[in-house]
């Protein structure tokens, strides 16, 4: 099952005016999505914008493009949300069961912008309905993707990839057929340590974890891209989005960011998709899709001093083992993954856990939920979330002994 026989059973033709949902929409993706909505606003009507905690921010944008519905998923917020919104004639609404009925209204195109775990259950209902989903959330395919492409196929959703290396691959893929296509490669960075050592690593700080060279993200984005992680999970995510095996998905690292992604055909051909490192290029491609619309600034081709390519390293990136192990062994495994590397994250920003800790609470909560039996292929969102929460519980439990090592 993959992404491009679903958007392809989609009508090419575009409505005059495109109804949209903004899960997340004042995050990094939902700010480039707006700038992008701003600048052609007679193409787009929005029904709903939710956020988590910046209420202030929320209802000066749903003020701004006239949402129909604003929704903040921290009810402690709510009372400044629907101060800020009285007399607008924008209804206000708080609460995780909020969102999700904000990913129910009936717009067309919804992005999924919501990061982490939290973003599955809205993401998932709104795919159930049939709309269009740009899907920046890597989690929905990490945690049950098995089963999103499946209800995908079922609702008859199209779902396309904003993350700017899948939406590469995805344009790329259009040069040919799916039988003549070898292998797909995504690119990464290498992220702020790609020349460090090991010491150097083990020792790092959280604001040096959080100066990426090219992108300007989330701080947990941020911090999966210094881990590498990002891309393991990137690998996991190819696999459902294009139904490739694992053996058939390489990842180089790229330092410019020019390449985004690469599909190679069995006659030695490489289609690359380049772009400046600029979220709102595939956020375009996505808003606009099957058409093109004004995106970012173009590249100048000759001011490029070079492009370059190197293998990752895998001893001193070791997420990216260990997410290409847990795509070849499925069977629920991915989720552990996640969920483990989430606790991870946010307890290295918490100062509770050293940067090479990250990895090894992963490896540590994946050998213990193996150990417990708990691993299966999730078969609903619950049984997702289920799964989701003892890893949780796990990496939590385990991570006194991995922070005295890690540090």
């Amino acid at each position: 099952m993959t992404v491009v026989p679903l958007a392809q059973t989609k009508t090419a033709a575009r409505a005059d005016e495109l109804s949209i949902t903004l899960l997340g929409a004042t995050g990094s993706i939902g700010s480039s999505t707006l700038d992008l909505v701003r600048k052609a606003r007679d193409r787009f009507r929005v029904e709903a914008v939710t956020a988590q905690r910046s209420a202030g921010a929320l209802a000066q944008l749903a003020k701004d493009l006239g949402a129909r519905l604003a929704v903040i998923g921290d009810e402690g917020c709510y009372g400044e949300l629907k101060g800020a919104l009285a007399n607008s004639g924008i209804e206000a609404a708080a609460g995780d069961a909020a969102i999700v009925d904000a990913a129910r209204r009936p717009a067309q195109w919804v992005m999924a912008a919501i990061t982490g775990a939290a973003g599955l259950r809205p993401t998932m209902t709104a795919l159930e309905r049939g709309a269009t989903i740009a899907l920046a959330n890597k989690e929905c395919l990490v945690c049950a993707g098995t089963l999103f492409m499946r209800r995908a196929q079922e609702a008859g959703a199209v779902v396309l990839p904003v993350d700017s290396e899948h939406n590469a691959i995805f344009q790329a893929l259009s040069a040919g057929r799916r039988a003549d296509v070898s292998r797909i490669i995504l690119t990464a960075s290498g992220g702020p340590f790609r020349t460090a050592s090991l010491d150097e690593m083990r020792a790092a700080t959280l604001q040096q974890a959080l100066r990426h060279p090219n992108w300007s993200m989330g701080a947990k984005v941020t911090i999966d891209s210094a881990t590498m992680m990002n891309k393991g999970l990137e690998l996991i995510e190819a696999h459902h989005l294009f139904g490739f095996g694992s053996d058939q998905i390489d990842i180089v690292v790229h330092p410019q960011s020019i390449v985004h992604g690469i599909v190679e055909y069995r006659d030695g051909s490489m289609i690359a998709q380049l772009g400046p490192p600029d979220m709102r290029v595939p956020i375009a491609n996505c808003l606009a899709w099957p058409e093109r619309m004004a995106g970012a600034a173009r590249l100048d081709l000759a001011q490029m001093a070079a492009l370059t390519f190197e293998a990752p390293d895998p001893i001193r990136f070791p997420a990216l083992a260990l997410a290409r192990q847990a795509l070849q062994a499925g069977n629920g495994v991915p989720t552990v993954l996640n969920a483990a590397n989430e606790i991870a994250v946010y307890e290295f920003i918490g100062g509770r856990l050293g940067f090479a800790g990250i990895a090894a609470l992963v490896d540590a909560t994946i050998d213990a939920a193996e150990g417990r039996g708990i691993m299966r292929e999730p078969t609903s969102v619950d049984d997702a979330f289920a799964i989701d929460h003892i890893s949780r519980s796990l990496a939590r439990s385990l991570l006194p002994e991995i922070a005295v090592k890690a540090f």
